[in-house]
């Protein structure tokens, strides 16, 4: 995990951290401080009108201080348009993702997206300085340069695959937050971003990246975390799971199981039933264990590996190896 990534992690506020609430708005307060109520409802219903408010000397708002006529939408990939001119758009594409105009940021970031879908070899050479600027325009207290940019990052996944993942750090630890955020349409827009992560990037160049975020001190971090792993790891196939080491997932999907949001661990139930379901595909089940046992050869490979951990934690672990069973009978 790259040190950036480390300290936009450790701005997590100190009541965060002491008992991983955020639903009170705390999350919501550090990355949404400066937005007022106009631009939220605007972003709402996916499109703005240019408004802005300001505050008077005695503290009274004074709405519809117009600074526009123009409005920006929230397009999806599949609806964007070709750019006019190629040249152009990258010469002045930069300038643009790091202008303080945010209207020209949201423009900027929709030709992003225009050249990843339609001349991503166009970029390639200039990840290294967009990358970056995605990240800023994800950190930016207005909700409609940051949802621009989580759309914009879903698109650079599905267009680069591998090719970014010396670069991934930071996005990463930017849509984990977003993704636990209580600004509903922001998290949702993260959300399908971390599924065309999951989705495009390989399996095994992701997991080494996801399980720093597993021990976060924020549980909504671990839970997004978590989720991600369990759609990466059957990706991985049989033969790339037993490559990797059914023992390190299971060590890893165990820690989950009694994590505190439900979501974490609903996620390292589907792992520990995927793993089941992979392992026995793998052993012959007509081998016993021993011939008085009453263990299942999964269930005694998982007390064998599990050994380190509480015999609570086994017991869990292995009772969903028994509710599997009972599932697939």
């Amino acid at each position: 995990m790259s040190g950036n990534a480390l300290r936009d992690l450790n701005t997590l506020p100190g009541s965060e951290r002491k008992n991983g609430s955020s639903s009170q708005g705390n999350f919501a307060k550090l990355y949404c401080e400066n937005s007022d109520e106009n631009v939220e409802k605007w972003e709402r219903k996916n499109s703005a009108s240019l408004v802005s408010t300001t505050v008077n000397g005695d503290g009274t708002v004074n709405p519809g201080v117009e600074i526009g006529n123009s409005e920006v939408e929230y397009i999806e990939s599949e609806n964007l348009s070709d750019v006019d001119d190629i040249d152009t758009c990258v010469r002045t594409l930069l300038a643009g993702l790091d202008s303080k105009d945010w209207i020209l940021v949201c423009e900027s970031l929709n030709n992003v997206r225009r050249l990843f879908i339609f001349h991503k070899e166009a970029l390639l050479d200039m990840l290294e300085d967009v990358i970056p600027l995605i990240v800023k325009s994800l950190k930016n207290p207005r909700s409609a340069v940051c949802k621009t940019a989580i759309m914009t990052s879903a698109d650079l996944f599905n267009a680069y695959n591998d090719h970014l993942i010396d670069s991934l750090d930071p996005l990463l630890v930017q849509l984990l937050l977003k993704s636990s955020q209580d600004k509903r349409f922001v998290c949702e827009a993260a959300e399908r971003a971390l599924v065309a992560m999951t989705t495009w990037v390989s399996p095994t160049m992701l997991l080494a990246k996801l399980q720093p975020y597993l021990k976060n001190k924020n549980p909504r971090i671990r839970a997004k975390a978590s989720m991600c792993l369990s759609r990466s790891i059957p990706r991985l196939g049989v033969e790339g799971i037993k490559s990797y080491g059914f023992d390190k997932l299971i060590l890893v999907a165990a820690s989950q199981l009694s994590d505190q949001l439900p979501e974490s661990r609903e996620a390292a139930r589907t792992l520990l039933l995927e793993l089941q379901t992979v392992y026995e595909k793998s052993h012959d089940p007509t081998l016993t264990v021993s011939e008085h046992s009453e263990l299942s050869s999964w269930e005694h490979f998982c007390r064998s590996k599990l050994a380190p951990l509480s015999a609570q934690a086994v017991l869990r672990v292995t009772n969903i190896g028994r509710e599997g069973l009972v599932l697939g009978s």
